[in-house]
């Protein structure tokens, strides 16, 4: 989450608890608000995949939540934050239905493309740390 909010020039909000994780779904905003298609542009710059947008009223956003991976489920606490856009890795058939219900941007960037960047980032906390060589070997999966 992290190395997401820096890819996207997000000022960090403290994190919330979400699901019986303690600071699980992070939100802020961004430096300088953006359309959904800069968003998405953003994202696809830094994932190196398009992520699936289900749209939503609000032509900009500035205020915005995220979690890595299979968040889908957290939708209804991001909004309760007063976001208009929320980003995870996955989507299910309902997720499409209560974006659109919230009014909150939805953005699927892919399970595996969210938290691909915290992996590599840890490896290279470890191999500073420890003095020891690492290698990250990507399996791109496409969920």
């Amino acid at each position: 989450n992290a190395c997401l909010a820096e890819a996207l020039g997000v000022v960090v909000e403290p994190p919330i608890s979400v699901g019986g994780v303690r600071d699980l779904l992070w939100h802020g905003r961004l430096a300088t608000p953006a359309t959904p298609a800069e968003v998405a542009e953003k994202l696809r710059l830094h994932l190196g995949r398009p992520a699936l947008h289900i749209a939503a009223a609000p032509a900009q956003i500035e205020h915005l939540a995220w979690c890595s991976g299979g968040a889908q489920k957290f939708l209804s606490a991001a909004a309760a934050l007063g976001v208009q856009a929320y980003i995870s890795g996955e989507i299910s058939e309902p997720t499409t239905h209560e974006a659109r219900e919230l009014g909150v941007h939805y953005f699927a960037a892919g399970h595996h493309a969210t938290e691909r960047a915290g992996v590599q980032a840890l490896g290279a906390h470890l191999a500073e740390h420890f003095q020891i060589d690492h290698q990250f070997i990507d399996d791109d999966n496409p969920a």
